[in-house]
């Protein structure tokens, strides 16, 4: 049996058992339907034991793999430098546009949300700066990365790549745009004389565990647009969808009890959510918060990494 092989069976018994804790509640002796604990308990330890395992049976490709990548690091940070150029060339006010564009969209947004649907949100348009930046992030992350490897076909064609580099890349540069804008919610915070709370210094790891889920989402989507190339075209329908699945201009407590539970398999809903905890309310999130976070982002990855492994080497007959 071929290392692979091992690895995804284990993951497969792993994932049926825990699937089974996640459904039967032993305390009370009842079945249950939480998608929250459903999902802890099936891919938590199927990441954990799965992901070591894999790592130990393929430390040598993946130690390879990093050698690699070291070599073309430079590559990676001379591709944002030209984007974050071609982004702002021409432009009177350069880099401040990363954060007066959500500060001018803040804006629109407190005056016709917060006067037209009356909603009891203290600090609204701290409230809608907090989860757009997550939300745009992950958008202009994933929808660049969409047609990063057929818009570097020229490239790949002459010369050799790893073409992980090209999403990857996508997903750094708007990384880096989100700390510019970021700046943003810094000064609105500053204006209305909301109280900092300590919790905001752990703003990084929601940005972290986003950054790790857009590459993961950004690994799949690339590589299916290669092939299929109608798939921009329904991604961008399906982000505006999922802004509206996602509580950023409106409360979560106006969603019945049943939504609130279905939202749970709604990755962006624990990122934007654990970003406001933490920066707007002073309060650390829970247990269950951290692992839904870091078991969204990672279970992407690992997606991600093996459809784009498998699909790479066809890559050069399509584009």
């Amino acid at each position: 049996m071929s290392k692979n092989k091992i690895v995804t069976a284990v993951c497969a018994v792993l994932g049926l058992l825990g699937l089974g804790c996640g459904l039967y509640d032993f305390q009370n002796g009842v079945w249950v339907l939480d998608v929250e604990r459903i999902v802890i308990c099936m891919f938590g330890p199927m990441l954990v034991v799965g992901g070591l395992l894999f790592i130990l049976l393929n430390r040598k490709e993946l130690a390879a793999t990093g050698v690699g990548f070291s070599k073309y690091r430079y590559l990676a940070g001379n591709l944002i430098s030209r984007d974050l150029k071609v982004k702002y060339r021409r432009s009177t006010l350069g880099f401040l546009w990363s954060v007066l564009n959500p500060l001018l969209m803040a804006l629109v947004i407190n005056a016709v949300f917060s006067n037209l649907f009356k909603f009891k949100i203290e600090y609204f348009i701290v409230y809608y700066l907090t989860g757009s930046l997550i939300f745009n992030f992950m958008t202009e992350a994933t929808s660049a990365s969409l047609t990063s490897v057929l818009g570097a076909a020229s490239l790949i064609k002459k010369v050799y790549i790893p073409k992980y580099i090209f999403p990857l890349e996508k997903c750094l540069f708007a990384f880096v745009n989100m700390l510019f804008s970021s700046v943003a919610v810094i000064i609105v915070i500053l204006i209305k004389r909301m109280p900092v709370h300590w919790t905001a210094l752990l703003f990084f790891f929601p940005m972290i565990c986003v950054l790790i889920f857009s590459l993961g989402m950004s690994l799949i989507l690339s590589s299916v647009n290669v092939f299929f190339r109608d798939v921009g075209h329904l991604y961008s329908v399906f982000t505006v969808a999922w802004m509206y699945l996602t509580p950023i201009i409106y409360p979560k407590d106006i969603l019945p009890e049943f939504i609130l539970n279905i939202m749970n398999l709604n990755p962006m809903f624990y990122y934007v959510e654990y970003f406001r905890e933490v920066v707007m309310y002073g309060t650390v999130p829970n247990l269950a918060a951290h692992l839904m976070c870091i078991i969204y982002a990672f279970l992407f990855l690992a997606l991600g990494l093996i459809i784009f492994k498998k699909q790479q080497d066809r890559f050069i007959l399509y584009i």
